[in-house]
């Protein structure tokens, strides 16, 4: 693995050879009357009724390479996956005013609903990356006893446990490149956004932003129902919740991620929590976790099917 978080950050996505894969899509109803997109990844070694749930991070798809590698290694040790796509993050636009965010937790539940009204799963393991980490972890902890029994194990990697701490490290200046990123994607969809729904998004909000918080303030949180950046924040970060977590769940958190301040790292709740295992590698940046061993398997997909085999 690369020492330097930034350069164990940028190198997948820029040089990762795509793992290789042929999804079958699909398109579910939400109760709102808006979709979802996922990507059906069939187990390599027969006929499975275990399920692997994977959720992708801010501004990512089914598509980016840390989710096709991680379909991969779930399809390769027996089970099928679903690579599902948060609202407004396909190749359309969702419906309804409201699009995804790090606290939205009843889009999972739908997915997860959906796949198991298909009555071919028993086991289903969650995992995800950054903010779909965050979605899954407030998930097992703010209701436990709405999860279903199916739900098993669930393994989250570079996850912004605190909101607002990890807000402020992306729109540090050193940081420019990743919330220049990030804005490129969230300034398409608020200019659509703006086209369906007039009276409620104004593109020309988006002036003067430097930094998430402003964009949280001036769309993600008035939008999905929250007072401001804070409140956002505040309710969304997964942190609180993590005591409540009832099934065995891995969060790998790097110490040389560029996203994370020290209140991502929360040891004392997986002190208490028998069943949450922190583990806080020296060196994967975020969503990095590069292997040495050349054969593009990434150190996390070994880390998940090792944490699986053990459960």
């Amino acid at each position: 693995m690369f020492r330097s978080g930034n350069i164990a950050t940028l190198y997948p996505p820029i040089f990762r050879k795509t793992p290789a894969a042929v999804p079958r899509n699909e398109r579910i109803k939400t109760p709102d009357d808006d979709f979802l997109g996922m990507d059906w990844h069939a187990c390599r070694t027969g006929k499975t009724r275990r399920l692997a749930i994977i959720s992708h991070g801010l501004e990512g798809h089914s598509r980016k390479k840390y989710v096709l590698g991680m379909a991969r290694m779930a399809t390769g040790m027996g089970h099928d996956a679903v690579c599902w796509v948060q609202r407004g993050c396909g190749n359309e636009i969702n419906r309804s005013p409201r699009f995804y965010h790090s606290g939205e937790t009843s889009d999972l539940h739908t997915i997860i609903t959906h796949c198991l009204e298909t009555g071919k799963y028993d086991e289903i393991t969650l995992i995800g990356f950054s903010l779909g980490g965050n979605q899954i972890l407030k998930y097992l902890g703010e209701k436990p006893e709405h999860v279903p029994d199916e739900v098993k194990a669930a393994a989250t990697f570079s996850v912004p446990c605190d909101l607002a701490a990890t807000e402020q490290a992306i729109s540090k200046p050193s940081r420019r490149i990743y919330l220049e990123y990030f804005m490129m994607g969230l300034r398409k969809k608020i200019h659509a956004k703006a086209k369906m729904f007039p009276e409620l998004v104004n593109p020309a909000d988006l002036k003067g932003i430097t930094a998430l918080r402003q964009f949280d303030d001036r769309f993600t949180a008035p939008l999905n129902g929250f007072t401001d950046a804070a409140d956002y924040y505040a309710r969304s970060s997964c942190t609180q919740y993590l005591p409540d977590i009832h099934v065995p769940t891995l969060l790998v958190n790097a110490q040389n991620d560029p996203f994370l301040q020290p209140q991502c790292y929360p040891v004392a709740e997986a002190e208490a929590n028998p069943n949450l295992f922190l583990e806080m590698p020296k060196y994967g940046g975020h969503v990095g976790f590069i292997s040495n061993e050349g054969n593009n398997v990434y150190w996390s997909e070994k880390r998940v099917s090792d944490f699986l085999e053990k459960d």
